[in-house]
């Protein structure tokens, strides 16, 4: 059984009897008494997530997950549809696993699931995906020298602040992990 050491971002935990995957962590060492493990748990199954501390070196038992390379298809109702990239087999991924991640899936995109057996547990993105701006304002010419921003949409539907240069039919590189704009990409 692992301890308390093991502990990193993305690792799943039974922890009370659930499957919990650790979102952040932080090791802290007070200056007076023992140290300990601050963590923030999502719960898999229902998505809350929960603040739990645990002493320096306690026994935690990590779960096994298995990482298979998926492509997302479309969305179906309040699912998202995968299909493995070996066998073609699909999967149907219901909205709770996928969160907040949605709002980058493209059709086409590959991405790893995550698998409990037979269950997928999370989906997880790659570092920058590349999507087109179907509506912004126009900018102002001149304004550039304040660094300012503006809201833009995206073909998938989410809303993100970029520079006031930036026009209907543009494609731009996101980080997936902040959802913040990095550069405008190569045509």
């Amino acid at each position: 059984m692992a301890t308390t050491s093991n502990i990193k971002n993305g690792a799943v935990i039974l922890h009370k009897n659930k499957r919990m995957k650790v979102i952040e962590f932080l090791h802290v060492k007070p200056g007076k008494g023992p140290a300990f493990v601050r963590t923030k748990l999502k719960d898999i199954k229902t998505g809350k997530i929960i603040d739990e501390t645990f002493n320096s070196g306690a026994k935690l038992q990590f779960i096994k997950v298995e990482a298979k390379k998926m492509q997302y298809l479309y969305e179906d109702g309040n699912q998202s549809i995968f299909m493995d990239s070996q066998t073609y087999d699909q999967i149907n991924v219901n909205d709770e696993i996928v969160g907040s991640q949605k709002g980058f899936l493209k059709s086409g995109l590959n991405v790893d699931l995550l698998f409990d057996g037979q269950e997928a547990l999370d989906v997880r993105l790659p570092a920058h995906v590349n999507l087109e701006v179907t509506h912004t304002e126009p900018g102002m010419r001149g304004n550039t020298a304040t660094g300012a921003t503006k809201p833009a949409t995206l073909e998938t539907g989410i809303d993100v602040q970029v520079p006031l240069f930036i026009e209907v039919g543009d494609v731009l590189r996101l980080d997936t992990r902040t959802g913040e704009y990095i550069e405008r990409a190569k045509k």
